[in-house]
């Protein structure tokens, strides 16, 4: 028994059955991202219709005076409960804290997911159509050849634009995400501390 031979007809039959798999990734992958445009497009509409306050409106935004119109305004109404609480304390604020980064950061697993998983399965699908074509090519079969390239190459633009288009949708709302919990940080900290007085070390 020919041991190479056999371990390459293996590999093959390994790299050829998972043609169909990383096609249907790939088109999954396709969707997920158009559904996370849409997500990303209606949050920066959202976003575009808040209202920023002016530098006088910050003394009273942190004394809990006035309302501060802000992305995460469920997590400052959850705060403002807590505090009215007699039993409130600063365990219980930095667990919201806690649990409002942990959501909002949760939010770009999805698009950090796309950005490796796109240019993969990509070249997953270009590489095993590309190895049939060429064996179709030793033996003279041209038309072969160049539809396995079609698709091919048709793999490498989607998975290459999933990933690129993931990337920049990531960065973005990274920003947001951290720009928010700054603002956050602030205000809670603010408010904690004229109900609760300092943070305990």
């Amino acid at each position: 028994m020919n041991f190479g031979a056999l371990s390459q007809s293996a590999l093959y039959l390994i790299s050829s059955s998972l043609f169909y798999p990383a096609l249907a990734v790939l088109l999954v992958a396709f969707v997920g991202l158009a559904v996370s445009f849409g997500a990303f497009l209606a949050e920066w509409s959202e976003r575009a219709r808040l209202v920023k306050p002016a530098a006088a409106d910050w003394p009273a935004i942190l004394r809990g005076r006035r309302r501060l119109d802000h992305y995460m305004g469920a997590t400052l109404a959850q705060l403002q409960q807590l505090l009215e609480r007699p039993s409130a304390a600063w365990s219980e604020v930095e667990r919201l804290w806690l649990s409002a980064g942990g959501q909002a950061r949760k939010k770009l697993d999805f698009l950090r997911v796309l950005v490796r998983l796109g240019p993969s399965t990509g070249l997953i699908a270009t590489l095993i159509p590309m190895s049939s074509g060429l064996a179709g090519l030793s033996q003279g079969d041209m038309s072969r050849l160049s539809s396995d390239l079609v698709v091919a190459f048709t793999a490498t633009v989607v998975g290459l634009a999933v990933g690129v288009t993931a990337y920049v949708l990531h960065s973005v709302r990274a920003r947001w995400v951290e720009a928010d919990l700054e603002m956050l940080e602030l205000v809670l900290t603010a408010r904690a501390e004229a109900r609760l007085g300092p943070r305990p070390d």
